[in-house]
């Protein structure tokens, strides 16, 4: 097993040290995140392998599969080591065809929680994050308060170690904030999606992790050939680059990259290695302007 964090690590609190380099596991599940995998081995192997490439940081949810991926987590890796931390949003539930129907009345996200806890096998889980929108950005709705004061009063059981929250406005986090504190955000951000720049910069400056998803989406062919372009120069694939780009955009940005290969697992932990000098940086900091 490796000593160090790909990425290196970001401490958060006392007990919440995340490696930059983490691993989304959302694609563990079937098509459409619905049902079992295709190579239930194959889904373990992954997880297991980047346990011993020092991830210490995996991202899920029971609403993946629904529950297929947590008892995939707890097969692989349960006992869990000392040093992993595993992140998990509430909110959202599926239909029996796999549609996403939101949740968030305080009892169901309760419920969602006991969920979570049974089948990752834990006692209490490391963050919670509250999902507020949806994959393509946040419900332009007033008010949390009795969304994020159900999961505090969970927090004060000692069911929940920390907080966060997913799909959301600077807004939304400052309302949060005044609650509890918050130590993750997770939305959509990427070298070519740039909406969240002023609030990457925000959680930077309060210490807040921003993780990122859908590191590869959005791209128009001009901003794909210009990635493509400084990959090529830097000697890694545009996926590498991209990823590369994150790390190096804020100290608090975490990465959560999903796969259900073990071998694009390592491609995408090897990103963390990946050295942009300042004229890279700058034709991808381009592509977003």
């Amino acid at each position: 097993m490796t000593s160090s964090a790909p990425g290196g690590t970001l401490t958060l609190a006392d007990d919440l040290i995340l490696s930059r380099m983490g691993y989304g596991a959302m694609q563990l599940a079937g098509p459409g995140v619905f049902g079992p995998p295709k190579d239930r081995a194959e889904a373990v192997a992954v997880l297991r392998t980047a346990v011993d490439l020092g991830v210490t940081h995996i991202d899920t949810s029971d609403f993946y599969g629904p529950f297929v991926v947590n008892e995939i987590i707890k097969e692989a890796l349960h006992p869990y080591p000392a040093d992993l931390r595993i992140v998990t949003k509430v909110g959202s539930r599926r239909d029996g065809d796999g549609a996403w129907v939101m949740s968030r009345e305080p009892e169901s996200l309760k419920a969602q929680v006991h969920d979570n806890l049974t089948r990752l096998g834990v006692d209490a889980l490391d963050a919670v994050n509250l999902r507020l929108g949806n994959v393509e950005g946040p419900a332009d709705e007033p008010g949390l308060a009795e969304e994020f004061g159900a999961l505090v009063e969970l927090q004060r059981e000692g069911l929940i170690r920390h907080l966060g929250l997913s799909t959301v406005t600077s807004e939304q986090l400052t309302e949060a904030q005044a609650i509890a504190p918050v130590v993750t955000v997770q939305n959509l951000y990427n070298v070519a999606v740039r909406g969240d720049d002023a609030l990457v910069d925000r959680c930077a400056a309060e210490n807040i992790a921003y993780a990122p998803y859908f590191p590869l989406g959005g791209f128009s062919p001009f901003q794909s050939e210009t990635l493509n372009t400084v990959a090529a120069r830097v000697g890694a694939s545009p996926q590498q680059t991209a990823l590369a780009w994150l790390l190096r955009r804020s100290p608090t940005i975490v990465l959560i990259p999903g796969t259900s290969s073990v071998a694009h697992l390592r491609e995408n932990i090897a990103a963390a290695d990946v050295v942009l000098p300042d004229d890279a940086m700058a034709e991808l900091n381009a592509i977003g302007g």
